[in-house]
């Protein structure tokens, strides 16, 4: 496969596999991963969560690691890149007040470019419009926000991965294996 570049957007607490792991996996393979988070810059710092799976009627919360930022949200344009991976954790319930994150999702679905979701980044597509018609998984929290936007969800195992066009999403890190290798689908035939 030929190296494309990607856009992650991260914002504090954002789930800590989920971002690091497909930050470093697409890099791995040959990628370019520019990690942006509104108002921060390049060499800024996001806080990351740790979610895990207990045993308790949802999942639990730590603190996570700190994440550099590489690339500054400002410049970000979808034209720009191939792709776009939107990781879950605490950081999508607020990054979706943001208009210009809502429009930079818009643009990569209106440019029909790949676009990998996981966890709670549903949060980020459901108000983005973009969810319609489409089936999507989610961590299962996030089905209101899902059906409510328009979008069928998929109730599939933790550690499954479904693909609607070039829309991949996950309910939570445990999919990764799954998740990435859709993703890396979808890119390859973009």
């Amino acid at each position: 496969m030929a190296a494309k570049k990607i856009l992650m957007i991260v914002g504090d607490y954002a789930e800590d596999y989920e971002t690091m792991v497909p930050f470093q996996a697409l890099a791995m393979v040959g990628h370019t991963v520019h990690a942006v988070c509104p108002g921060k810059h390049a060499g800024d710092r996001i806080a990351t969560a740790i979610h895990d799976f207990e045993g308790d009627q949802t999942y639990s919360e730590k603190r996570g690691h700190n994440f550099t930022l590489n690339a500054s949200f400002e410049t970000a344009k979808a034209e720009a890149y191939d792709g776009l991976v939107i990781p879950g954790g605490r950081a999508p319930e607020y990054l979706r007040l943001n208009a210009e994150v809502i429009a930079l999702v818009q643009a990569f679905f209106a440019q029909d470019k790949p676009v990998a979701a996981i966890c709670h980044g549903a949060q980020l597509l459901a108000p983005a419009g973009v969810l319609k018609g489409r089936r999507v998984s989610a961590y299962p929290a996030c089905k209101p926000e899902v059906e409510l936007a328009g979008g069928e969800y998929a109730d599939i195992p933790l550690d499954s991965a479904v693909a609607d066009g070039k829309l991949v999403t996950a309910p939570a890190w445990p999919a990764h294996p799954a998740w990435l290798a859709l993703f890396l689908t979808a890119l390859d035939a973009a």
